[in-house]
């Protein structure tokens, strides 16, 4: 072969042979981009080696509100006469399992007196795969308790009264905690809450078919009595199975 029957084409097919050589990788194989902790919205479905590179530590932490939350906050959960302020209490960034057992970034406000314990909690149901289907912040549902609970929305705080009184609800103190609400409902007097949560109301000792069911066995209630939680599946004149609430 003669200089002149090298073409360009020819080298070009060479140098990819050789990269080809020194770098294999399967046919059609493509590796996602890892993103970025900074990048992660709420809801958002990550893979876990995103999480191992962000650091299990970095998925579970609680903030200050800053300026973008407490906009979505004001008017919604948060409104004029509430009992407890902006610097009262704090934003949490979490991870669970979701639905399709795909991992999920969660996002929840608290009181900032249980915080660190309520962030504690959900990096150990985390870590033991528990599921939850959604964590996301009740503004997102304009802080209609229904609507989140009939999506079964695990959230915090609502400046609201206890259905029914005049009395505030421990949400309104960012103390109390509905997970999984939709299959662990509030029942009282034959009311159910939410109404999509009646086929999970009753003769819940004895069932094995409840998904997410919370009972003296599960992780969550163990954990949070740990953590110095009281259960309102355990109340007297009602049951409130998703209900767990702090004193502080």
């Amino acid at each position: 072969m003669n200089n002149k029957s090298v073409t360009p084409i020819m080298i070009c097919m060479v140098f990819a042979f050789i990269l080809s050589c020194l770098f294999p990788c399967e046919a059609g194989a493509v590796e996602p981009r890892i993103r970025l902790i900074h990048d992660w919205q709420p809801g958002m479905i990550v893979q876990k080696k995103e999480v191992e590179q962000a650091g299990i530590d970095r998925c579970f932490v609680s903030q200050r509100i800053d300026d973008k939350v407490w906009s979505r906050m004001k008017g919604k959960s948060w409104n004029v006469g509430c009992p407890v302020g902006r610097d009262d209490l704090r934003y949490l960034r979490l991870l669970h399992y979701n639905v399709k057992g795909e991992i999920q970034t969660g996002e929840m406000v608290v009181n900032k007196a249980i915080a660190e314990r309520v962030v504690n909690i959900f990096k150990q149901l985390y870590l033991q795969g528990y599921r939850i289907e959604r964590i996301a912040l009740i503004d997102n549902y304009n802080a209609d308790d229904d609507r989140s609970m009939e999506d079964n929305n695990t959230s915090c705080f609502n400046y609201r009264k206890v259905a029914g009184t005049s009395s505030l609800s421990k949400h309104a103190y960012g103390l109390a905690i509905d997970l999984n609400p939709r299959y662990n409902p509030y029942v009282r007097n034959g009311k159910v809450s939410p109404e999509n949560g009646k086929d999970y109301a009753y003769n819940r000792q004895k069932r094995n078919d409840i998904p997410y069911k919370i009972d003296t066995n599960d992780l969550a209630y163990r954990l949070f009595m740990k953590a110095g939680a009281t259960w309102g599946g355990t109340w007297k004149t009602m049951k409130d199975y998703q209900h767990f609430q702090f004193t502080k």
